[in-house]
């Protein structure tokens, strides 16, 4: 019984945390994941992650990334596909390039620094959602070029991540027990194989699962779905969450999408997307946080501006204003959920050593808290324009 005391008390700090957060209008997540750094080992060390909390947590990352996958509006991608693209792609680059240099200068291994770059590529817009619709810009040609972009950075995202772990697995003989070749090729008929999911096998269980006699049976069905294809991606060396990501997109284009949407959200954040962020505090360690502080404000800095520079030259080669182009890159600064699973996925991976995972979700929480005002004053700018 003392796990469920845990969780009830972990549940009931997470509550409050994200309603004062709310209240202030900074991401609740922050909120979240500072319950698990008051409570674990960097200060009280009160809750530890054990067994149990990392079978809560991993789940807690599959459906955090069933919904992302969910709510990828690829209409609106295919409708904005040339800036979009373009956005996303130079705003991978530039990071990737950038971040993982200055990680490799500040001493990271080849691997490590690569990772970190591929933390950065990440973008989550869902305050940047906030602030263009207070700005009543959301619909307007910028805001969706960046809802836009940022499925098509989700999907690169993701893509990479798969790669860096099947590289790591390979290299050391990964957690599958298969040869790399037949792991390599497992991976290539996985990604061949969802395809074929999203256009013919999700919706035909959807629409199987209206026929069943039972409670819920299409949220059932979705969760088959979403659990199915991350146990398949993890078997094939993948993590768990790029299978749930590309199930939430298989999902996303049956007509049943927002039914969905409405029953994994309560079943999501009632209980397991919260400890998945409370979890990222319990493993973080402020033991050297002097030594890092010169690392963390650099990495803050470039994590802003390689995203603001890179998205906003795509916008500017797509044929957006000055000031337009500032809009589109400073939606895109914000990194929250898409990289700290990333930071986390990777972490569990032996991508980065435990030495330097607080100093990178601290870089990620700092880009996140900063985003909005960044938004903010392009949008002001543009409007003045």
């Amino acid at each position: 019984m003392e796990f469920i005391a845990t969780l009830a008390g972990l549940l009931l700090a997470t509550q409050v945390v994200a309603h004062l957060c709310r209240r202030v209008e900074i991401p609740e997540v922050i909120g979240q994941i500072l319950v698990g750094i008051i409570v674990g080992p960097a200060i009280l060390n009160w809750v530890h992650l054990d067994g149990m909390m990392n079978e809560f947590q991993e789940i807690g990352v599959i459906i955090l990334m069933f919904i992302a996958g969910l709510e990828s509006d690829l209409s609106l991608l295919k409708k904005y596909l040339r800036p979009a693209v373009i956005v996303a792609v130079i705003g991978v680059i530039v990071p990737v390039i950038v971040m993982g240099g200055a990680s490799y200068l500040f001493g990271f291994t080849k691997m490590e620094s690569l990772f970190i770059g591929v933390i950065f590529s990440a973008t989550s817009v869902s305050i940047s959602v906030a602030v263009l619709r207070e700005f009543n810009r959301l619909d307007s040609r910028e805001g969706a070029t960046i809802l836009g972009a940022a499925v098509a950075d989700d999907i690169i995202g993701v893509i990479m991540l798969s790669i860096m772990i099947s590289m790591i697995n390979g290299s050391k003989g990964g957690h599958t027990n298969l040869p790399l070749g037949l792991a390599l090729l497992l991976q290539v008929l996985f990604f061949g194989g969802t395809y074929l999911v999203v256009r013919w096998l999700a919706p035909y269980l959807m629409h199987l699962s209206e026929r069943l006699l039972t409670v819920a049976a299409p949220s059932v069905m979705a969760m088959i779905i979403c659990l199915g294809m991350a146990a398949l991606a993890d078997y094939v060396g993948l993590s768990g969450a790029v299978g749930s990501f590309f199930a939430g997109i298989a999902v996303a284009n049956t007509h049943r999408k927002k039914t969905i949407d409405r029953s994994f959200i309560p079943i999501g954040y009632a209980l397991f997307i919260p400890l998945f962020f409370v979890s990222v505090g319990l493993n973080m360690r402020f033991d050297n946080i002097q030594r890092s502080f010169v690392f963390v404000i650099v990495m803050t800095i470039l994590a802003c501006l390689t995203k603001l520079v890179g998205c906003g030259a795509g916008a500017k080669l797509s044929g957006f204003s000055l000031p337009s182009s500032y809009v589109v890159g400073s939606g895109m600064v914000a990194r929250g959920e898409m990289a700290l699973i990333t930071a986390q996925i990777g972490y569990e991976a032996h991508l980065m050593s435990s030495m330097y995972y607080s100093d990178v979700i601290t870089v990620i929480i700092l880009a996140t808290v900063i985003a909005p005002f960044m938004l903010k004053h392009a949008l002001k700018a543009a409007h003045e324009e």
